[in-house]
């Protein structure tokens, strides 16, 4: 064989995600896993029943369409005039997928062109990189600083330049729990407008804004419908991310381009899953009510927790993360931390620095999820006291 590397060289350097190893170390010292951001219960009852009765009477249990099962997708343009008061049409404005991060791919192969430059925020989901790797492009990360993760908008137009061709928002933001503002929001899209950019947008935590922040699709502001694709996905709402049941929606042309691209990835997937989902998002408004407050009241749990052991903490405005800092440790090297926090105190997290192109943005800021039950919460924070000792 030839001396030339096996791997793609867009994809030089991502190898196996921090996830994978993180999880794998908790499943090894049998740490209580804070780092991946799955819940450890089930969603609602009656949507695993639809499921379950989807099987049973033979629903999905060979290719779905192509774009979705007509149910979920007009279920999906339903939540979105009932949350947003958006109109969608089903048939040509809606795309099923399997999960955000196929929805993330598919529309990232499909608008991009090697040497185009997409800006996105900083710290990203690390398939971000990934995807915009595959397609050829080039990142161009707008860092988000503590405490507050604010977008630096000034910083944004200066980013902009004639290879730029789409702006890669994420909104509750991943890692930092940051919710876009209404200003902000605008701002953005005056940018899109005057530089005529598309807009990519990663919704999957719209039900989880808290504190009274509230999240509203940048596509709803004036001439974004025809420039952006909004992205969401039922793992996060409904707790159930094993099924992988994504979307994409945007204008037909938009939807088009990115199907072309998605038909070629899984073709379809998740089709009894589907059906389910479809009464999923019909649920009443007290099920997201009580979801969100629920998470509010997780997240105060674990944070006072972390305060406690000696952490700094960013109170996050959505997700189900919290960012803190291990200065107060005296340490600044969240991956070496991450790595021996399983033997320290039976405790997995994610070091933030895995999620940014400058590691040293973020070297002392590490993640932890609070999508666990109470007593998990409770027996994790009463280990990361032991850091305090």
């Amino acid at each position: 064989m030839s001396g030339r590397p096996l791997l793609n060289r867009r994809l030089d350097g991502l190898g196996t995600t921090i996830f994978a190893e993180m999880s794998a170390l908790a499943t090894a010292t049998g740490a209580i896993n804070l780092g991946q951001g799955f819940p450890d219960t089930d969603g609602p009852e009656s949507v695993r029943e639809a499921a379950v009765r989807a099987l049973r009477d033979g629903l999905g249990n060979q290719y779905p369409p192509g774009p979705g099962i007509p149910e979920l997708r007009q279920a999906i343009a339903d939540h979105q005039r009932r949350f947003y008061d958006l109109s969608l049409d089903p048939d040509t404005e809606v795309l099923v997928t399997a999960g955000a991060t196929e929805a993330i791919a598919a529309t990232m192969l499909a608008l991009l062109e090697p040497g185009d430059e997409v800006i996105a925020f900083e710290p990203f989901y690390d398939s971000y990189a990934a995807c915009i790797a595959m397609a050829g492009a080039k990142r161009v990360p707008l860092t988000l600083r503590a405490p507050s993760f604010r977008p630096d908008l000034d910083e944004l137009r200066s980013k902009i330049t004639p290879q730029t061709r789409l702006l890669l928002l994420n909104t509750p933001h991943n890692p930092t729990g940051m919710v876009l503002t209404a200003e902000e929001q605008s701002a953005i899209a005056a940018l899109a407008v005057e530089h005529d950019l598309l807009v990519v947008t990663d919704e999957v935590y719209e039900h989880l804004a808290f504190d009274g922040a509230t999240h509203v699709p940048i596509s709803t502001l004036p001439r974004m419908r025809e420039r952006t694709v909004s992205i969401s996905s039922a793992g996060k709402t409904f707790s159930f991310t094993g099924w992988k049941v994504g979307w994409v929606m945007a204008d037909g042309p938009l939807i088009s381009a990115v199907r072309t691209a998605k038909q070629y990835l899984t073709y379809v997937s998740a089709g009894p899953f589907q059906y389910a989902i479809a009464e999923a998002l019909r649920l009443p408004d007290a099920y997201f009510d009580s979801f969100r407050a629920d998470l509010q009241r997780k997240r105060d749990l674990l944070g006072d927790g972390l305060r406690a052991a000696g952490f700094e903490v960013y109170q996050p405005q959505g997700t189900y993360f919290i960012t803190t800092d291990i200065t107060p440790f005296g340490e600044k090297d969240a991956y070496a931390f991450c790595r021996a926090l399983p033997e320290r105190c039976g405790v997995v997290a994610i070091p933030n620095s895995v999620f940014y192109d400058d590691p040293d943005a973020g070297r002392s800021q590490v993640r932890f999820t609070f999508c666990k039950k109470d007593d998990v919460l409770h027996e994790a924070a009463s280990r990361l006291r032991r850091l305090a000792g």
